[in-house]
């Protein structure tokens, strides 16, 4: 099914040819590849050199894909003291004034002292799975220069989740955003996180904006995949509110908080599928084409 308008049609060279619907182009199968590579890394904590291994990592595969990255260093205070921190944006051109959406992801691993946690879904699927992102809205350089693609460092929280604590990379991207004035030229943010379990369930939070909720959800009943998309019984705290709070602009959160491995040493890739990573790039990807029919 598709939604009206949104097919993105038109003549393509001189065979006429149709361009296929840009989620159609989206590999579960090569983002399950990228977080196989990530997670091969092993514990991917801030200020780590496996965490410098995935940033080169992204930044290669990216800009493979024709994309140009943008590293954001900075540095926050933490319980742990002073940390570097490194985000990733990737925007496809030079041109900073097209990019109305932006797709993210966090692509560090909580810091545990008493076990080997590799963040297969936590950290790991969300960021193959936007790779994967690059790479297909690339096919399609209109849309892709619509969205700003962002991989946040310093998501995890060093003790517990606070104000001060967690959400460094996005609160200082949304910071940056506010004080530059560049924040105005964003309609909305989809977040990524914990995206990759074989049973998947995305638990929108209860307080996602409506309007944006309202179209993510159409678009997987238009892909037939209403049914793993549901709402979290709480409010959930992520990366995408900086962006409401500081940014000022709508943001939603796709993740499957029901994860009984989370913030485990069992959140490993046998507990993924390739087909729960489609699903969300899909719908993704069917709701900016509806956004930007005409791109």
């Amino acid at each position: 099914m598709l939604l009206a308008g949104c097919h993105s049609g038109g003549a393509g060279g001189a065979s006429g040819a149709v361009k296929p619907d840009i989620w159609t182009l989206y590999s579960g199968d090569r983002a399950f590849a990228d977080v196989t590579a990530l997670v091969d890394m092993g514990p991917r904590p801030a200020q780590s050199a496996a965490l410098q291994k995935a940033r080169d990592y992204i930044t290669t595969e990216v800009e493979k894909a024709g994309w140009k990255v943008e590293k954001q260093e900075f540095e926050g205070d933490t319980p742990r003291g002073t940390m570097k921190f490194c985000n990733l944006i990737a925007r496809f051109g030079d041109d900073k004034t097209t990019q109305q959406a932006i797709v993210c992801s966090h692509y560090d691993t909580k810091l545990f002292d008493t076990i080997r946690f590799v963040g297969a879904s936590d950290g790991g699927s969300s960021t193959g799975a936007l790779i994967e992102m690059a790479r297909t809205l690339a096919q399609d350089p209109g849309l892709a220069r619509r969205v700003e693609l962002v991989f946040f460092d310093g998501e995890e929280a060093f003790v517990h989740f606070t104000e001060t604590d967690g959400l460094y990379g996005s609160r200082h991207y949304a910071e940056v955003l506010r004080d530059s004035g560049r924040y105005k030229q964003f309609k909305f943010a989809i977040l990524w996180d914990m995206m990759g379990p074989k049973n998947l369930t995305i638990t929108l939070s209860p307080e996602s904006p409506p309007a944006l909720t309202g179209g993510i959800l159409k678009a997987a009943d238009a892909l037939g995949v209403r049914n793993d998309f549901t709402f979290y019984h709480d409010d959930i705290y992520d990366d995408h509110v900086p962006l409401q709070h500081i940014a000022e602009m709508p943001a939603i959160d796709l993740i499957d908080f029901n994860y009984p491995p989370w913030h485990t040493a069992a959140d490993t890739l046998d507990k993924l599928a390739p087909e729960s990573l489609k699903v969300v790039g899909d719908v993704t990807l069917y709701y900016l084409r509806a956004q930007y029919p005409n791109e």
